[in-house]
């Protein structure tokens, strides 16, 4: 958490600096004008370094915002029956724009069906926060120690099958996240989703993010992207690169 504002929009991302080993690009979770928060898991050497060696008071460097984010349904009527209504799908740790997100359509009225999944309940995120957000809030777990057991496309297409949205968001594993493409085409409703890929630059210089066949570069030309042309992006759910260019 930073006392400081950089006037980002949910989708948006930073790149986040620590002098002398290295800079990598964080997801926004919160930018309300007083206070930034960014999503960081322990997964890496820099994140690991960041988790270990850092405290409060502890200087980092902060560039940004990149990219584009997520947009939102037109301001919803005062009417509650004619309010629009929104899905956000959020696996592991791509919850933290979402939840950014959830509390921008708050504040315009819009309603909002919450959906996280996650491998155990341990691993579920923000739990408590979104929860205090007043939407309809939706838990799977593969494992089935919270919620439904299963996956969390799975509990957006009883969702589908049951409500009308206004659109459908997602941030996560890309493997979901197609699905999630695939039931928001399937039902016509609007989709947008939020893709990551290695980022050096952060601002479309190097192309280290460019997406095969395609010369989609996910910093500029995302990373905010809607799901009917991200289901025809050949590399989208199916494989990604590593620093080296190497598929993964």
């Amino acid at each position: 958490m930073f006392r400081h504002t950089l006037n980002s929009v949910p989708g948006q991302f930073i790149m986040l600096w620590i002098p002398g080993l290295d800079e990598k690009p964080m997801a926004v979770a919160q930018d309300d004008g007083k206070i930034l928060k960014i999503g960081v898991a322990k997964v890496g050497r820099f994140t690991t370094h960041l988790f270990n060696r850092y405290k409060v008071g502890d200087r980092l460097g902060i560039r940004g915002p990149y990219g584009n984010g997520f947009k939102l349904p037109e301001s919803a009527d005062p009417n509650p029956r004619q309010r629009k209504r929104i899905a956000l799908v959020g696996g592991g740790f791509g919850t933290p724009p979402l939840v950014f997100l959830a509390q921008e359509a708050r504040k315009k009225k819009i309603e909002v069906d919450f959906i996280e999944g996650a491998r155990s309940a341990d691993l579920l995120l923000y739990l408590k926060e979104i929860k205090k957000l007043g939407v309809r809030v939706h838990v799977s777990t593969d494992d089935g120690s919270e919620g439904f057991k299963g996956y969390a496309p799975q509990v957006l297409e009883q969702l589908l099958e049951k409500n009308k949205y206004d659109g459908v968001y997602s941030c996560g594993p890309e493997v979901m996240m197609k699905k999630v493409a695939e039931l928001a085409s399937e039902y016509n409703v609007d989709c947008q989703l939020s893709l990551e890929r290695f980022m050096k630059c952060g601002f479309g210089i190097c192309g280290a993010c460019c997406m095969d066949n395609t010369g989609f570069r996910v910093c500029i030309d995302g990373p905010v992207i809607q799901g009917e042309k991200a289901l025809k992006l050949p590399e989208f759910g199916n494989y990604s690169r590593d620093s080296g260019g190497n598929k993964k």
